[in-house]
């Protein structure tokens, strides 16, 4: 009995875990959506991991990416977060968007931990969805 309950707090602190984990994923990409939202693409640039950074060199670049290739990301009608999963050691949040137009798109946002929390280090745009599935 002890080890039962043993194995059930020990996996009950995992999972605790994995959904705080989830919670301050979540909580910075919604962060980065919100700058965008409000153009204020300083802030957003602070989410993107220094390779995204060193990508871009700054806001403005980074901005413009977004804008033009991002759309759905930079003006959302709805953001609603799926599911979090790893893949070959690195960490994805599947997000689906709903744009301006009520097109769903599925978009993967990989994500890695630093000192300083939590950063965007991609996003892949995994296509259109049909919100009824």
């Amino acid at each position: 009995m002890r080890r039962l309950l043993l194995a059930l707090s020990l996996s009950a602190g995992l999972a605790s875990g994995a959904f705080a984990q989830s919670a301050e994923i979540e909580a910075n990409i919604a962060a980065q959506i919100q700058a965008f939202r409000a153009d204020d693409f300083a802030t957003a640039f602070t989410f993107a991991s220094p390779n995204i950074q060193r990508l871009f060199r700054n806001p403005d670049n980074f901005g413009a990416m977004v804008r033009n290739g991002y759309p759905m990301v930079w003006r959302p009608a709805d953001v609603r977060f799926l599911e979090l999963r790893e893949v070959d050691g690195a960490l994805w949040q599947k997000v689906m968007i709903t744009d301006g137009n009520g097109r769903v798109h599925l978009l993967d946002y990989q994500m890695i931990p630093l000192t300083e929390g939590w950063k965007i280090n991609g996003v892949q745009l995994l296509g259109a969805a049909d919100p009824a599935a």
